[in-house]
């Protein structure tokens, strides 16, 4: 691709993440971003959700937070909840609307749009930026079983880019789940068999200590045992920037 080709990438999050909770990875979006930028001249990249507003704390909150910072441009608006005929409680929120408007207005000055979404109503969406001189590649999966896009919107695209085959490139290396560090071997959780022996023999010699002096080695009763390290905050954003969201994801 010429890298004067202006481009830009329009992200459907919830059935993105559909997409990738099936194939089984996370997404490093610091990567996502870095990969299309070598790829043309990416204006803008924008990323569309619908959010629980009602919720003491969204497990999505700290990815959206994390976007606005680097890089996306994220549009959200209120999910609107409901009850159906089984009296299950249902959040739903369609952001098509919002992405079509976006991706209508900017089409006169972009040459080429990338749209994560496999959502078959985007096929109109499609079929009109076309007619505007605007190039179309679809980024979905037909690796999953039903596939995520919908057939008449992978007809229509210029290009269909499988989410597969973007793995090696997008894709958040597992390593980074615990911080993107590599566990320590040092770690007392994973101690060798001599600094096992070593403690045994330390705590064979304080009891002997402790008998001597009379000490039973028991806790008093107002005594409380010290408590461990807390772990490391799940909203460390930059080392969890390709973060999922929660498992229950908006309905579109």
């Amino acid at each position: 691709m010429s890298a004067q080709q202006r481009s830009a990438l329009f992200i459907d999050g919830a059935n993105l993440y559909a997409a990738t909770k099936a194939l089984g990875f996370d997404i490093d979006y610091r990567r996502l971003l870095k990969e299309f930028q070598s790829r043309d001249n990416l204006l803008r990249a924008f990323y569309y959700t619908a959010i629980v507003e009602d919720q003491e704390y969204s497990s999505i909150r700290p990815l959206i937070d994390w976007l606005d910072y680097n890089g996306f441009r994220v549009v959200t608006k209120p999910a609107k909840e409901f009850v159906d005929s089984m009296g299950r409680r249902k959040v739903k929120g369609n952001m098509d609307i919002e992405l079509a408007i976006d991706a209508l207005e900017l089409a006169p000055r972009i040459d080429h749009m990338v749209l994560f979404s496999g959502d078959g109503d985007f096929r109109s969406l499609v079929e009109a930026m076309q007619r505007r001189g605007v190039r179309v590649t679809v980024v979905s999966t037909i690796q999953t079983q039903p596939a995520m896009i919908a057939d008449d919107l992978r007809r229509q695209a210029d290009e269909f880019v499988d989410l597969a085959q973007l793995i090696p490139r997008i894709g958040r290396d597992p390593g980074e789940r615990t911080g993107g560090r590599a566990p320590d071997s040092r770690n007392p959780d994973v101690r060798s068999q001599d600094t096992r022996s070593q403690d045994s023999r330390s705590q064979d010699s304080r009891s002997q200590d402790n008998r001597g002096s009379g000490d039973t080695g028991t806790r008093s009763r107002g005594e409380t045992p010290e408590r461990s390290a807390r772990p490391v905050p799940a909203a460390a954003l930059e080392s969890r920037y390709g973060i999922r969201q929660s498992d229950e994801p908006v309905e579109s």
